[in-house]
């Protein structure tokens, strides 16, 4: 392990709390690349006693609060390593499309298409898209990389009698939201479902990762304005190059909400 150099003098007058002080600089150095990915930080013992000058215990709280925010991790007998820093998504809370998302968080977005052709629905498919088991459907599935790393598996279907032609488009290059607008037929809304996975051996080979290991496991139903669902997507997401946020409203405000658009003015 390389020898850094570290702040020492922290403020013991301070009202910050000397953990949280500890922290603040460790993140500071693991932000500049003191500290890079996959790199052990100094032993507990020599924080405490070599650089901070403070107890264990108050080295050990810092430590704790950079783990479970997602910057360390501890590594059974190795020490504690600095993680990927992880995707923060909107996905959950917001529509828009994963490449402007990646480009607006500076990644460059990539998308291999799969596999795109017609089906027949489902039982599954047919009933989040409100059709007739076995109907014709699009399937369209994606491969979505943020910068260098896969990050997301994606199975969409669509209805193809809403859909004339749609085989000719080249979703390599296109983004499905912005050709279904095109097309009169804008996603206004819609209805996500999140479950957690274990990766089969397919989905960890395609998204590098061990098989077993857990990924965010989205359910989409896409609605036009009319309430009509043109797209049913399941989106399998790395949990390890991904964070999502929800916005939780208040129970009142949310009821308040749903009465003025039962009631407009």
């Amino acid at each position: 392990m390389k020898v850094v150099s570290l702040v020492s003098d922290v403020n013991s007058e301070s009202s910050i709390p000397l953990y949280k002080q500890i922290a603040d600089d460790l993140l500071e150095k693991i932000n500049t690349g003191v500290f890079k990915e996959g790199e052990l930080i100094p032993k507990e013992v020599d924080l405490a006693e070599k650089y901070y000058k403070v107890s264990r215990p108050t080295i050990r709280k810092a430590i704790e609060m950079l783990v479970n925010e997602g910057y360390l991790e501890r590594k059974k007998r190795r020490g504690t390593v600095v993680k990927k820093k992880k995707i923060v998504q909107e996905f959950a809370q917001i529509l828009e499309s994963f490449d402007d998302q990646m480009l607006r968080k500076g990644l460059q977005p990539r998308t291999v298409v799969l596999y795109f052709n017609k089906d027949k629905a489902n039982e599954e498919v047919s009933k989040n898209l409100e059709l007739k088991k076995g109907e014709e459907v699009y399937k369209l599935i994606r491969l979505r990389y943020a910068g260098e790393d896969p990050n997301v598996l994606v199975t969409t279907y669509l209805p193809s009698k809403l859909l004339p032609d749609f085989l000719n488009i080249d979703f390599t290059r296109h983004r499905l939201y912005q050709v279904l607008s095109e097309r009169g037929l804008p996603v206004k809304e819609v209805m996500r479902t999140l479950n957690i996975e274990k990766a089969d051996e397919t989905t960890s080979h395609l998204l590098n990762i061990e098989e077993h290991d857990p990924i965010y496991y989205f359910h989409t139903i896409g609605y036009t304005g009319n309430k009509v669902p043109i797209e049913y997507s399941i989106s399998k997401y790395r949990s390890d190059n991904n964070t999502f946020i929800f916005q939780i409203r208040n129970q009142d405000n949310f009821m308040l909400q749903l009465k003025d658009q039962h009631n407009p003015s």
